[in-house]
This record gives C-alpha cells, structure tokens and sequence, in this order.
C-alpha cells in the first residue's frame, strides 16, 4: 500500500505539475508573507516552480523514506537556498517552514480528486504526502538553524575583533584597552591583534589596559601571562595598567605572579613607556612665566 501511495503521488505532482503549482504559490500568497511586502512574489515563484520540478524528480525514484539520498538532492539544494534567504530576513524558523508546509492543502485536494470514493487510497496518500513533507518542512528548519548560527558566529567574531582595538599612542608605544572578560577565544584574538601590530608598527612597548576587566581569577591571569609572553617574543616589552586595588588583593590572594611590570592607571604606564623609549614629557612655559 505504501508502494502504491508513492506511485499515486508521483504522478499526481507529474500529472498536474502547473495547477499544483499555481494553487500553491496562491495559498503561499494567502500565508500573509507575499501579501505584506515581505517577499518578493518574483522569488517565491521561482523558489516554488524549482522545488516542484525537483520533487517530481525525487518522487518519481519512490525513495520517499530518506530524503538524504541523491534523487532528493536537488530538492534538498533549494530548500537550502530558500531557508538560508529567509534567514538572511529575519524570518523565523516557522515562516520558513511554511514554504513547504502550505503545499499540503492544494496536493491533499489534487489526492482527493484522484482517488475519487476509495477512502483508503485517500487516506493512506495523505498519510505518505504528510510524512514527505514533514521531512522536508523539517529540513528547511534545520538549515535555517544552521544558518542562523553561523550568521551568530561570524558577528561573535567581529565584535570580538571590534572589542579589542590596538591603538599606537605614539610611535614604538602602543596601547590594548580590555573591556569584560577575557576567555580563551577572546584571548587568541587579542594575541593575534596585538602581535600583528607589533610588527606592522615595530613597536616596543604594548599597554595592555585591564581597567575594564570585572574580575582578575586565575584563568584570566593565564590569559594575560600568555599575551604578555607572546608580545616578548616578538620584540615588545608589556606594561598592565588599571589593575585596581580590589583585583590586586585578589591577585595576591591567589598567589599569582604576573611578572611583568603594572601601574594603576594608562596616564602611569604611558609616562614609563615614554621614558623607556626614551622620550620626556617637559611642561610648557606660559608666557606670562616667560616674561617673569
């Protein structure tokens, strides 16, 4: 009975591939998404006349129980395109599912239509047709979770990459502001900024400002050891500013040696690193001081 629903719905889609096609765009358009503005009725059509053509494909190989095998791979690659789109938009995994999912009404009337009075035919094409689409309608769910993560992913790292400028303060001196928590993956992309600076600037002295860091526990310390012996690997002396006095108790109650050189503020660490570079700060003489 199965074999004989899959051959029925086989050639319904063949059969009647362009009423299909155009009942399903029109309950698409019924959805509300095409009707606001929020689709271009251009796309959706060509998304829906691509995907019907590829399910008269995948159909007609009766491979209904695995929509991961090759007769399914062409439905599969625009699934992928549509979902990807629709996440690029802000659709929700349920708008998207949709696509799939409201071409169950215009096929379950073209099934009734074909089996006529016979209500186990009917019945167990609709029950074939619903498993196949939910297979699929749950794939589009899943690329668009796949998409959306690596769409979350990539602006992790820009703002990791934003959140960690290295600014030259002056030249052989520059300077890395921390703001939140350091942790192994913000640590790779404050060493890599830092150390390319470094040598596109030859700097020999690096600022690393922790003002902004909440807390100092013995990770972060390790992070910060490992940024400090990378910078002196490649030529640059590290200075740490902004250690306040409630991370220095917990620093000294944690028995960690940071071995490098720390001032309380940027203004401290500035002034020595100029000095090590061997440049003075001379205050300027007003002229009524000249005259006097």
């Amino acid at each position: 009975m199965q074999k004989d629903s899959e051959i029925l719905i086989s050639t319904i889609v063949d059969k009647h591939h362009q009423k299909l096609l155009a009942d399903w765009i029109e309950r698409q358009r019924s959805e509300g998404s095409l009707r606001n503005g929020r689709l271009d009725e251009r796309e959706v059509t060509d998304h829906s006349r691509r995907f019907l053509n590829a399910l008269r494909t995948g159909a007609g190989s009766s491979a209904f129980s695995d929509i991961s095998t090759p007769e399914w791979e062409t439905t599969r690659e625009v699934l992928d395109e549509v979902s990807r789109a629709r996440a690029a938009q802000g659709f929700t995994p349920s708008e998207t599912a949709i696509f799939v999912f409201s071409l169950k009404e215009p096929l379950f009337r073209l099934l009734r239509q074909e089996a006529g009075n016979d209500a186990e035919t009917l019945a167990n094409g609709i029950w074939t047709a619903t498993q196949l689409l939910d297979k699929l309608g749950l794939y589009t769910t899943e690329v668009y979770q796949k998409s959306r993560e690596d769409v979350i992913m990539r602006q992790q790292q820009e703002l990791l990459e934003l959140s960690t400028p290295v600014v030259e303060l002056w030249e052989g001196v520059l300077a890395l502001p921390l703001i939140g928590t350091l942790d192994s993956a913000r640590t790779q992309v404050v060493m890599e900024n830092l150390l390319e600076e470094i040598v596109a600037k030859g700097a020999e002295i690096a600022i690393i400002d922790i003002t902004g860091v909440p807390t100092v526990d013995t990770l972060v310390a390790q992070h910060l050891i490992k940024t400090v012996s990378a910078a002196r690997l490649m030529g640059a002396d590290c200075i740490i500013s902004g250690i306040r006095p409630q991370i220095a108790q917990t620093i000294v109650h944690l028995g960690l040696e940071l071995d490098v050189i720390s001032k309380a503020t940027m203004a401290d660490a500035f002034a020595l690193a100029l000095r090590r570079v061997g440049k003075t700060i001379v205050a300027r003489v007003q002229p009524a001081q000249r005259e006097g």
